[in-house]
């Protein structure tokens, strides 16, 4: 028998949610994301169910992101009704958690990217360990930030969430809480105590396991990100980190020297559109932009690059954001 890739069970007055496609770092594909809908479907108006956590099996990864290797074949075959199926399902699950009527809980203990922030972060808790690894890397596989990035992201602090979008940075687990990204620290070697204490106690035993977390790594750079990352356009972010003195802005420089010039200004484009709109308009923006980047030929390079070949060596089309079309960046975010 295939097994579960999602274990909805109840656990006292909780209903536990499990990813469990540890192999593949809990990457959601079209069936997790049914049965998780499904499952919330089925708790949203049990009485019996006073609150649902979000956890996993694996000791690596709460969730990697979204199946991007299965999107990147249906793309060659130009097979568009399965992306549309997969990014349809996928954002209407984000949308039903962040309008979910209980508490949701989401226990993240590992690799939290992509599609894993989306089914934690527009949840009433977010809480990480030390090992918790959050990012939302998508301009390096020619893709933007989505699962509601675009709105979360302009309302994180400053420009952080620009910032964040845009270069991929990893956050470890307390960076994630002083960003915004997770609510509550809780270490690794108290994991099992919380779960254990969630089932008797309900949400509230989050508050009572929490610790402060450690120091913002990020805290020394937040003003030369801020100087940086507030410009109107990526050229304008380039030209103003090639200004800025340090080794920070320098490596900042070279770590978006290096990704898709085409999804640097898509992801810009959307993600200071998202600042002015609502998560359900974001989302449906964001779905309307999959339609063409999923087409667009640095999809294909960057998952090939970084997930299926591995060799880190796309070649992007354009090569540099200074040939990128504004007017085509445009039209895809108006079409």
């Amino acid at each position: 028998m295939t097994e579960e890739t999602v274990i909805a069970r109840r656990e006292g007055r909780l209903g536990w949610l499990l990813m469990n496609r540890p192999r593949a770092l809990n990457a959601l594909d079209q069936a997790m994301i049914e049965a998780l809908v499904a499952a919330l479907d089925g708790w949203r108006d049990d009485p019996a169910v006073a609150a649902v956590v979000l956890d996993s099996t694996s000791d690596r990864a709460f969730c990697a992101g979204g199946d991007i290797r299965a999107i990147r074949t249906a793309a060659l075959a130009g097979d568009g009704a399965t992306i549309e199926r997969f990014f349809t399902a996928e954002y209407a699950l984000n949308a039903a958690i962040a309008e979910y009527p209980k508490p949701y809980v989401a226990l993240i203990d590992g690799i939290c990217m992509g599609g894993g922030i989306g089914v934690s972060v527009h949840g009433t808790m977010r809480v990480t360990t030390e090992r918790g690894l959050f990012a939302m890397p998508e301009t390096a596989i020619g893709m933007f930030p989505d699962v509601g990035a675009t709105f979360v992201l302009p309302r994180l602090h400053g420009a952080l969430g620009m910032f964040l979008g845009l270069t991929g940075t990893r956050l470890a687990g307390g960076d994630a809480v002083h960003a915004g990204l997770a609510t509550h620290f809780v270490p690794a070697a108290a994991l099992p105590a919380l779960r254990a204490a969630l089932v008797e106690q309900g949400a509230a035993a989050v508050s009572r396991h929490a610790v402060p977390p450690p120091p913002f790594t990020l805290a020394p750079h937040l003003s030369m990100i801020a100087r940086c990352f507030s410009a109107g356009s990526v050229a304008e972010i380039l030209t103003r980190l090639a200004a800025e003195p340090g080794e920070a802005a320098r490596d900042t420089l070279a770590t978006l020297r290096g990704l898709s010039p085409a999804a640097l200004c898509w992801s810009h484009a959307a993600l200071t559109r998202g600042a002015g709109l609502d998560l359900r308009t974001a989302l449906t923006k964001e779905l309307a932009l999959t339609r063409h980047v999923t087409r667009h030929p640095d999809f294909a390079e960057g998952v090939r690059a970084m997930v299926v070949d591995k060799d880190r060596a796309p070649r992007w089309t354009p090569a540099t954001v200074e040939q990128v079309d504004a007017g085509a960046i445009a039209a895809m975010l108006d079409g």
